[in-house]
């Protein structure tokens, strides 16, 4: 049954979904478009829009994704109560584990934060966790977010590296450079 299989990947998601939401898009693409519940360029839509609603990656595209995969994995679950049901089961798959560990976690690291394990447990954690945010970077950089035409990559490529440019050189705030990136995507494409 496809709840299960919900609750089996965000179970995954929840547990070893080290680093935030960026460092986590790698294992959900896995566990969500491998299986074919959704589109690598849903997936990519996804992203975007987690990232303009409030709240973590994670938890947002577990809602969404939950909503959309029991109808597209069966046609018999495309009733908006099928979706309603996954939302719920794959948001709390995801959150139930991690606040777990935290808490059990955030106790364990107060009782020991000067113990030599716990500096070297962190100091291992600090590369895994830039080397899976360089990993998301990596995936998102796809046909569905620059294209697949020569010149679609380029401008592309010239919109994300002006981006960059005007926030860690220019100090401009970043959502005025996400407008003016919007707006130039939308002039140039």
């Amino acid at each position: 049954m496809i709840y299960l299989k919900l609750i089996w990947s965000y179970l995954k998601i929840g547990l070893f979904g080290f680093g935030g939401g960026y460092a986590m898009l790698a294992l959900i693409e896995r566990e969500i478009v491998g299986p074919g519940w959704i589109t690598e360029q849903m997936f990519t839509d996804i992203v975007a829009i987690s990232q303009m609603t409030p709240g973590p990656i994670g938890i947002n595209s577990a809602t969404y994704i939950g909503y959309v995969a029991p109808g597209a994995s069966d046609a018999a679950f495309s009733s908006p109560i099928f979706g309603i049901l996954g939302s719920i089961l794959c948001t709390l798959v995801v959150v139930v584990p991690s606040f777990c560990l935290v808490l059990m976690a955030g106790h364990l690291i107060r009782k020991h934060k000067d113990s030599a394990t716990v500096k070297g447990i962190f100091a291992g954690l600090r590369p895994v966790i830039v080397g899976l945010i360089a990993s998301a970077a990596l995936l998102l950089m796809n046909g569905a977010n620059f294209g697949t035409e020569t010149t679609e990559v380029t401008k592309s490529v010239i919109i994300c590296v002006a981006a960059f440019c005007l926030v860690f050189f220019s100090k401009v705030h970043p959502i005025l450079v996400i407008i003016m990136s919007g707006i130039a995507g939308w002039i140039i494409f």
